[in-house]
């Protein structure tokens, strides 16, 4: 974040703008985790054609862990982007990588069109959830 545009007052502007509007980061959240961002993001890069100065449609929030997976993930990475998937997984128990295998459709070949909302398949097992004692209320 040294160079320009992040070292203007337009950007420092809207920086604290979308922190005021969007203060929880956006990859935990996705987690199921509140986490509060320090860091404002350009969903499209500037090195990919997008704009210095968007709007806040155009922009993200992050906390550090998420902004360093993202950015080492994406494009703005470059020769050193990393090529591992991402670890964890959200409240629901779907992976946090959209490439994951358990993020294809199931009965798909092996492809790259993957659902956005990928779910864990049902079990077959007719199961309960019962929360303190038995059942049967012994």
């Amino acid at each position: 974040m040294s160079g320009w545009p992040y070292n203007t007052a337009r950007w420092k502007r809207l920086r604290a703008a979308h922190l005021a509007l969007e203060p929880a980061c956006r990859g935990c959240r996705n987690s199921g985790r509140l986490t509060r961002a320090n860091t404002v993001d350009h969903i499209v890069a500037i090195s990919e054609g997008g704009p210095a100065y968007p709007g806040h449609d155009g922009l993200a929030s992050y906390c550090p862990a998420c902004h360093s997976a993202k950015t080492a993930r994406g494009a703005e990475a470059g020769a050193v982007r990393s090529t591992k998937p991402r670890r964890g997984c959200d409240a629901s128990g779907r992976p946090l990588d959209p490439t994951h295998p358990w993020s294809r459709i199931p009965g798909e070949k092996t492809g790259k069109s993957l659902r956005a909302d990928a779910r864990i398949p049902p079990s077959n097992t007719n199961s309960e959830l019962v929360s303190g004692g038995s059942r049967y209320g012994r």
